[in-house]
């Protein structure tokens, strides 16, 4: 069943996400300005403290999500880009890489009032069951202060990488059967 936005219930068995009430749907060219609002969101902090005008960062952050909305069309064109629903109203996006190697959260965030909710972690937690079952481990790029590094890491992603203002953090099987002897 469909909500009103046109999203469904997760198709890919996850049922966390599922029990939670999000649905998810492909996004479009027409969910640009819902997109651009959640990227300013994920910003607002990090902007805070420059002296630019209201204007100067809304065109900023404009550039920005440009670059990387084109970005990401370009080099992960293959990936579910999808539009993140809570009883039919979008509140964030995901953005999914099934590689042959390996799944990479290119993506995750949610609009303010839908954080620490739990429902980050519902997805993240069904996305660790769908590449346990593929046998392939899990890799997302964090920003260093990023609140949601405490629930990655309580989730059991690994540092593998510094990459300056980014940690990548993985999750993998073996990581989970070391980490429990």
């Amino acid at each position: 069943m469909s909500a009103p936005d046109g999203s469904a219930p997760a198709s890919f068995g996850w049922m966390r996400a599922t029990e939670a009430g999000l649905s998810f749907r492909p996004l479009t060219d027409r969910d640009l300005p819902f997109l651009y609002q959640v990227y300013a969101s994920t910003r607002t902090e990090e902007l805070a403290p420059l002296p630019w005008s209201d204007d100067q960062k809304a065109e900023f952050l404009n550039q920005q999500f440009r670059a990387q909305h084109a970005d990401y069309e370009r080099n992960y064109s293959g990936a579910d880009r999808l539009v993140v629903s809570l009883s039919g109203e979008p509140v964030g996006r995901l953005y999914l890489d099934r590689g042959d190697r390996e799944y990479s959260v290119i993506d995750i965030a949610l609009l303010p009032e839908y954080r620490s909710r739990g429902l980050g972690g519902a997805v993240m937690r069904d996305l660790i069951d769908e590449a346990a079952r593929a046998n392939k481990p899990l890799s997302i790029y964090v920003e260093k202060f990023n609140p949601a590094l405490r629930l990655y890491r309580r989730l059991g992603f690994k540092t593998t990488e510094d990459k300056g203002v980014y940690d990548l953090m993985r999750w993998t099987a073996e990581i989970q059967v070391n980490t429990a002897s």
